[in-house]
């Protein structure tokens, strides 16, 4: 996913839910602190964002994103890429994790305006998730010299995951600075 399509998909989803503001969670989040020019491609491989209203108890807001813009719609065949609904609590993130949000707004968003995860947090996220596309991914920021290993250090310990799961991602780090 290119910045622009992630633009792109904020503006639909702003229009869809009739809302501004709009959390960026998954991988794409990282589109807010750097431009896709520099970005490694395992980085922007993905076609779909991960949209959050702030305010969507229920998740019906997600469900209106995810019938307009999500898998599957008209949206996703014209564009090519997609906007999944999706719930606040949808991705695991350290503490203090919303007064380090990045955002992405211009005219390209408006009306709505993406706050997406700071990079260390959005990695740690996926590393939580722990599939294998989200190794490949913090792996490449990591190695591209977008992450600091004693950021992500000190973020581990915030993390609401129990003390095994800091273990798994402790190991993940030690051994990238091995590479």
């Amino acid at each position: 996913m290119r910045r622009s399509q992630l633009e792109h998909l904020l503006r639909a989803a702003a229009r869809v839910i009739n809302e501004s503001e709009l959390l960026v969670i998954g991988s794409q989040s990282i589109l807010g602190t750097f431009s896709d020019d520099q970005l490694p491609p395992e980085a922007v491989r993905s076609m779909e964002a991960d949209l959050a209203a702030l305010n969507d108890p229920d998740d019906r807001k997600a469900d209106q994103i995810d019938g307009a813009i999500g898998e599957g719609s008209r949206f996703h065949e014209t564009f090519g890429v997609y906007g999944q609904g999706v719930s606040v609590s949808t991705a695991v993130l350290p503490k203090g994790w919303e007064s380090r949000l990045v955002e992405l707004s211009s005219e390209a968003t408006r009306p709505g305006r993406g706050l997406c995860l700071e990079r260390h947090d959005c990695a740690l996220s996926k590393l939580v998730a722990g599939r294998e596309r989200d190794y490949a991914f913090a792996s490449a920021l990591f190695q591209a010299g977008l992450l600091d290993a004693q950021v992500l250090a000190e973020r581990i310990e915030d993390l609401p995951v129990t003390e095994p799961e800091k273990d798994r991602i402790r190991g993940w780090l030690r051994g990238q600075l091995r590479a």
